[in-house]
Order: structure tokens, then C-alpha cells, then sequence
């Protein structure tokens, strides 16, 4: 199972909406079964999937202590991708989770503040040895900064060759728990979160073969230090017991 963690230690850099349209978009892809989790405590994710009417993706509400266990019982469930929405600001938490991701996605909107702030989430990233690839969220087409905000991203890592650009469906369709890809999907919005998932689903299949060592070249299977599952309302908790991943539900 590949994990693909979303993370970004600014508020507002729209990594919760990214989050869900990349599991959507990982589903239509073909790239199922897919699971997302919500590791934030404030739970937007869980509150936008409660609303779907669509039973996939799955879905699990767990937390940074829990989530290696966690991890372990949804792959056994035969799930393809994990897609990992984090909680902002908490370095430990944010540090606990990236350790069990394939590919960190960092969404940052092209403003000077955001940009700076972009530099802490990296920091944890790089502690942990884990690849990261930035993506430029909430763009203004054809803008100077937007450009400008790509150079500066690629001297710490790559950049997605796909902006997201700043379009109102993408807040609407959140509100009952739809993506651009479901409410519109011959729109310009859901062409590009279509193509962000490929490029992101390349880098998260990606496996490095080599790691550079003082004596040489030296194979090996780790990549290079560089750079629960339910139905609507009620507590999702996973039952580590059981054969399959179940919901207990509270009314």
C-alpha cells in the first residue's frame, strides 16, 4: 500500500480540500481500493466525508500514536493508496506521520508568507528521509508570482508540473462532500487535480535502487534522504480483532 501524506504546517494552504481530491481522483484513476484518513484533530476531513453519498473512498479517523498499527490493518485489508490529510502547526505529530509516508504532498499558495512558511514543513520532511514534491495551490492564472513561487519552490525539491488554480468550485463543491471531478468533470478544475494524480501516483510508485555510501554504491530498497474505514456519522475507529476494517458508530 503506498501512502501519500498531505501536509503543510500553515493553515489555509487547502491541504484538507487537496486531501479528498486526490483520493477521489486516485478512485476514478483506477488506482483503488483507496483510503483516506483524517490524522487532524479538528476533523474537517471526517466532516466533508460525511456528507458524500459516494461509499468510496474509504475512509478512517485515526490519530499519529495510532497510525503505524492502523496502516498495517488497512494494507491487510488490500487497500492500494492512503491518502494522509495532517494536522497544521503540531511539529511532533506532523513529524510522526511523515515517517510512514511513500510521498509528501506540500500545497502552497503563491504568496511571499506562504512560501517562507513552506520551509518549515520541508525541515520535517528531510528529518525523516522522506520525498517530498510541492504543489502550488489556489494559483492566479497567468500571474507573475505564480511563476516566481515555482522557482523558489524547486530549489528545495520538486514542483508538480500541475498548478491548482484558484477557482470557486473547488470550495462549493466541498460543501456536500462532491469534488470537481464529480460536479463538474469537464471543467478546467477537474482536468488539473486528474493530472496532478498522475504525476502524484509516479512519484509515489517511485523506489529508489542506489544509495551513495563513502565506500561506493551500494544497492538498496529505502528511498534516498532527500531531499478506518466506515459509513456516515459516529466515531471511526478500526477494530484491530476483526478480519475487516469496521465503523462503530455513535448516534
Amino acid at each position: 500500500m503506498k501512502v501519500v501524506i498531505v501536509a503543510s504546517q500553515k493553515g489555509g494552504s487547502g491541504k484538507t480540500t487537496l486531501a479528498g481530491h486526490l483520493a477521489v481522483a486516485a478512485e476514478l484513476s483506477g488506482a483503488g481500493p483507496v483510503v483516506l484518513i483524517d490524522a487532524d484533530p479538528q476533523g474537517s476531513l471526517s466532516d466533508w466525508w460525511n456528507e458524500r453519498e459516494s461509499d468510496v473512498p474509504a475512509f478512517a479517523h485515526t490519530s499519529a500514536s495510532n497510525l503505524a498499527r492502523d496502516l498495517e490493518t488497512l494494507q491487510n485489508q488490500g487497500f492500494e493508496y492512503a491518502i494522509i490529510d495532517t494536522p497544521p502547526a503540531i511539529v511532533s505529530a506532523i513529524q510522526a506521520i511523515v515517517m510512514h509516508s511513500d510521498l509528501v504532498v506540500i500545497p502552497t499558495r503563491p504568496s511571499p508568507h506562504d512560501l517562507r512558511a513552506a520551509a518549515a514543513t520541508v525541515n520535517i520532511v528531510e528529518r525523516c528521509g522522506k520525498r517530498l514534491v510541492f504543489v502550488i495551490n489556489a494559483a492566479t492564472e497567468r500571474a507573475r508570482l505564480t511563476a516566481e513561487a515555482a522557482i523558489a519552490l524547486s530549489q528545495h525539491g520538486m514542483v508538480a508540473p500541475v498548478n491548482i488554480h484558484n477557482r470557486v468550485d473547488f470550495a462549493s463543491s466541498m460543501i456536500d462532500g462532491r469534488t470537481v471531478m464529480e460536479i463538474a468533470p469537464e471543467s478546467r478544475s477537474a482536468k488539473e487535480i486528474m493530472e496532478l494524480w498522475e504525476y502524484v501516483r509516479t512519484k509515489a510508485e517511485y523506489r529508489a535502487n542506489k544509495t551513495i555510501f563513502q565506500g561506493g554504491l551500494q544497492s538498496h530498497s529505502t528511498p534516498p534522504p532527500r531531499r478506518v474505514f466506515g459509513r456516515r456519522v459516529g466515531d471511526h475507529r478500526l477494530d484491530q480483532s476483526a478480519d475487516s476494517v469496521v465503523v462503530t458508530r455513535t448516534e
